[in-house]
């Protein structure tokens, strides 16, 4: 019985050190219930996301309402974005940058999709004095249909709680409010912000001046880490309006890294749906506050926000 017994935790413990240490291996993706912690910004509840029948705002109960019909679409001239797509009660239409357009398809599916409540593809009629023919619709994986424009799967924001509000633009750096012909309500938002050479790694190591060796994106731009997120368990603790200011880095391929370690070189499944680089399991991310490549303004922000050394370790150092 004894050896039985001792047989058994010996299978336990290893199990338990494989799963420790399987995000420290090279990985392709990985999410170990990955949730939002610490207090960088209110975590997002799918539970308080559905959009309810309350005159047509999100309702806060655990109940999640069937999907709303978007109805008579409208367009709203916003004087930030422009003119933004909107549903028969004044809310907001967003677009996903995960999504693909050619052929339709969306990838914002189970939390995600609470979050971010799809609009579904029946009872839409186009917004006066714009091209009813861009509407459309794809096939989810559940078997129900969504409306696209132009291609695009259209989505509502559980923040939004009252006609108007945009409370979903920019985040994660892949949301954005939807114009009348589907693209991107923001100006100039489908267009790159900065010029990137062809060549370029996804990637890759800048000597500073102050800082010294520090990994930068394709665009030349500084990469951060956030002091209260950890690597394992794989946790964010940069959630809703953080991300506006702290955009993840998108996935990047392995073959488009130079100089930065690949150990743990991942990509994390955050809980809102966005998928994140990891470097060494740490999840990482640019500064909006950053302009031009080079800039290091989010260095030290708040005594929690860093430079990432090649290594992936912090840079402490201080401007």
């Amino acid at each position: 019985m004894n050896t039985w017994r001792n047989a058994s935790l010996a299978v336990t413990a290893a199990a338990l050190l494989t799963l420790t240490t399987a995000c420290g291996q090279e990985q392709g993706t990985a999410s170990p219930n990955g949730q939002a912690v610490g207090n960088a910004a209110p975590a997002q509840q799918p539970a308080e996301s559905g959009y309810g029948s309350n005159g047509g705002g999100y309702g806060s109960g655990a109940d999640v309402a069937a999907p709303k019909a978007a109805g008579q679409l409208a367009v709203q001239d916003s004087k930030k974005l422009g003119k933004v797509l909107t549903d028969s009660e004044g809310f907001t239409l967003y677009r996903f940058d995960k999504d693909t357009a050619k052929p339709p398809k969306s990838n914002c599916d189970g939390d995600c999709a609470k979050i971010w409540p799809v609009v579904p593809a029946g009872d839409v009629t186009a917004a006066a004095g714009t091209d009813a023919s861009l509407l459309g619709e794809v096939v989810r994986t559940d078997g129900s249909k969504q409306l696209t424009v132009d291609g695009w799967p259209m989505y509502r924001y559980a923040k939004d709680t009252a006609p108007g509000q945009t409370n979903g633009q920019g985040v994660g750096g892949t949301w954005f409010a939807s114009a009348p012909d589907g693209k991107k309500a923001a100006a100039n938002a489908d267009g790159p912000a900065v010029t990137e050479p062809a060549d370029a790694a996804g990637l890759s190591v800048r000597k500073d001046p102050e800082l010294g060796d520090i990994v930068v994106d394709k665009r030349g731009m500084t990469v951060y880490r956030f002091t209260q997120d950890s690597a394992w368990p794989m946790k964010t603790a940069c959630t809703g309006d953080c991300l506006k200011k702290w955009p993840v880095v998108a996935p990047v391929s392995k073959n488009s890294v130079e100089g930065v370690t690949k150990k743990g070189f991942v990509t994390f499944d955050r809980p809102d749906g966005i998928k994140q680089q990891t470097i060494d399991c740490w999840p990482i991310y640019t500064f909006a506050g950053d302009e031009k490549p080079g800039d290091v303004n989010g260095q030290g922000v708040g005594g929690t926000w860093f430079a990432v050394s090649p290594d992936s370790k912090l840079v402490k150092t201080t401007k």
